[in-house]
């Protein structure tokens, strides 16, 4: 089940952890990403907080912590390759890993229907 933000991230949850990384909206947005700063594994994360940052051609963004929780795992591939947002932003593109304080707060993000009027709406 992927969830969304209304910063752009996408949220996949799996038991009590959560794989975050941000739209392919979000990249085409951004451009060709160039840097991607990731957190500690183990560093507590607030919902909408600073989880990452991402860097492209055209600018810096932060990447918010959709959920509380902790950070569990980050995808290290991302420092060699940081296109791989660019082309695979919803799959191995992805950011971090979280473990969920409350499972309750992903079913309050957007599901993808929600997700695609907002961002016509926005655009």
């Amino acid at each position: 089940m992927l969830r969304f933000t209304k910063d752009h991230e996408w949220v996949r949850l799996e038991g009590t952890e959560v794989t975050v990384g941000i739209t392919d909206y979000a990249q085409s947005q951004l451009g060709d990403v160039v840097y991607v700063e990731l957190p500690e594994i183990g560093r507590a994360v607030t919902a909408g907080g600073e989880a990452a940052v991402v860097e492209s051609v055209k600018a810096a963004s932060e990447v918010y912590a959709p959920v509380a929780g902790e950070v569990t795992a980050v995808n290290d591939a991302l420092a060699e390759n940081p296109g791989t947002v660019n082309e695979d932003a919803e799959g191995t593109g992805w950011f971090v890993k979280i473990k969920v304080a409350d499972v309750a707060e992903v079913e309050k993000l957007m599901d993808e229907a929600a997700y695609k009027a907002f961002v016509e709406a926005e655009g």
